[in-house]
């Protein structure tokens, strides 16, 4: 735990006490984010099974169109879930909601395995399966009010920026690679029409593996220190004056006015850049090798698995970076060199012969890596840039809304691509732009390490936080000599 001095932090007993198990908290946000988006990632592996069994068209790229709307529409539910269960989690805590939302996205994910085709029920297929993303979409924007938050609030201030990259980008690797698992697995017992008669069904059916993991958090982890920390001044200044403004309960509207306005459209930006060359890359890779580079099952599995795992490492490096030389740096780094990087990469990928797995692997390796490393800052960023009594809605809110944004562009690209042979050009262009809004949004931000050792005070834990973030500017409390390690 860090120690301040200065004395408006208030009495030692606000200060906020280190758990007693801080790996378990680390790891139920890795474990939570990445079972949660592998349960959301399950969509772009069956893409075009469902494509053609709930979804069917008269060619092949408006049934893909379909299918990337219906995980659009999943994506726009994510906001709406942030805010719900971000004010959940400001108010009861971290803990008790992340036990609600993992096992949400894992019931309504394994649901979608047990929708019928529209051959059987006609429109209803479809509506059906809208439903379910729908609900699906709920519930991992809510995931993100606790996995983004509990992680970074029970780690020592050192682990952060690991912590940041290990989450945010680490998680959507691990998920990657546990859907490619499955996926190898799955299409490895169901071969060719028998995997689109029912093999598509049982990668929806282990989504159920995420609800478990519930379990682990209900009996293992702690609540976040900063959390019951702020619990504790929430209820001194509302015994010192009941009446006074300050004991009121921050507002999900507080975000979206006054000071924190600023603050939130541009956390938004951010991520909506972000977002994009997530979707625009590693989201449309499995789509990508399988109707434009037309890669064989078997090859396509293993090259989705290694780039999955080289997301991990290169995402925990890069939010370990910024623990060393800041978030705004590092991001503006990788973001210049993404923006030529990522439309070259991804133009060398669909001229490689299908066959070759080694060159296909490297290039998608080398796309997944960079685009995933630059986003890995964001998710600390985003915790740095709000007190902990706003802390999840703010957090939560800002990444969804900007990862809903960036998730319609693989809808986008494939609407505009007459055939499939024009969507390579069309991913580039989008890549580009969403390159631009990301380094246009860092530009304009504060650097934000050493924001969550600052103390809050007993008066108005929100004002400085609100204050310097717009100015950019650091009070003297980065405090990072005792931060020793995690456990």
């Amino acid at each position: 735990m860090s120690q301040h001095d200065d004395t408006t932090s208030g009495p030692t007993e606000f200060e906020h006490k280190a758990p007693k198990a801080p790996l378990a908290a680390a790891f139920a946000s890795v474990a939570g984010w990445a079972f949660d988006l592998f349960d959301l990632f399950l969509l772009l592996y069956v893409a075009g099974p469902v494509g053609r069994q709930i979804f069917p068209a008269h060619s092949e790229t408006l049934s893909l169109a379909a299918v990337f709307a219906s995980f659009a529409v999943s994506v726009l539910m994510r906001p709406a879930g942030a805010a719900i269960f971000g004010e959940l989690a400001d108010r009861k805590g971290r803990k008790a909601i992340m036990v609600t939302v993992f096992a949400g996205v894992g019931l309504s994910t394994a649901a979608m395995g047990l929708v019928p085709t529209y051959v059987t029920i006609g429109l209803a297929a479809p509506i059906i399966f809208l439903v379910l993303r729908i609900i699906q979409g709920l519930f991992v924007g809510g995931v993100t009010a606790t996995t983004h938050t509990l992680g970074t609030e029970s780690v020592a201030p050192r682990w952060r920026g690991l912590m940041s990259g290990l989450v945010g980008g680490g998680g959507a690797g691990l998920g990657a690679a546990l859907a490619s698992i499955v996926f190898i697995v799955v299409s490895t017992i169901f071969v060719g029409e028998a995997f689109d008669d029912l093999g598509w069904r049982f990668m929806f059916f282990s989504g159920l593996l995420g609800a478990l993991l519930s379990l682990f958090v209900l009996t293992k982890v702690e609540e976040s220190p900063l959390w019951v920390a702020e619990q504790a001044r929430a209820k001194a200044r509302a015994k010192a004056d009941p009446n006074a403004v300050q004991a009121k309960r921050m507002r999900f509207r507080d975000l979206a006015t006054g000071r924190y306005r600023k603050i939130l459209f541009i956390n938004i930006a951010v991520t909506a850049g972000a977002g994009a060359q997530y979707y625009l890359t590693s989201g449309f890779l499995p789509t990508l090798l399988d109707s434009v580079v037309q890669m064989p099952a078997s090859g396509r599995g293993t090259v989705l698995l290694v780039s999955s795992l080289v997301v991990v490492v290169s995402a925990t490096a890069a939010g370990e970076l910024s623990e060393r030389i800041g978030r705004r740096k590092t991001m503006l780094v990788l973001g210049a060199v993404n923006l030529v990087a990522l439309p070259l990469i991804t133009l060398a990928l669909v001229k490689v012969d299908p066959t070759s797995t080694g060159s296909v692997l490297l290039l998608a390796c080398l796309l997944a890596m960079l685009a995933n490393a630059a986003y890995a800052p964001v998710m600390v960023f985003l915790n740095e840039r709000y007190p902990t009594a706003l802390r999840s809605r703010g957090t939560a809110v800002s990444w969804n809304t900007g990862f809903m944004l960036g998730g319609l562009t693989p809808t986008f690209v494939n609407l505009l691509s007459p055939t499939i042979g024009e969507v390579p050009g069309r991913l580039a262009i989008f890549l580009v732009g969403a390159v631009v809004v990301f380094l246009i949004a860092v530009a304009v931000s504060p650097e934000t390490r050493g924001n969550l050792d600052r103390p809050e005070t007993t008066e108005d834990p929100a004002e400085d936080y609100a204050q310097d973030s717009l100015r950019g500017q650091q009070k003297p409390t980065d405090i990072r000599a005792s931060e020793g390690t995690p456990s």
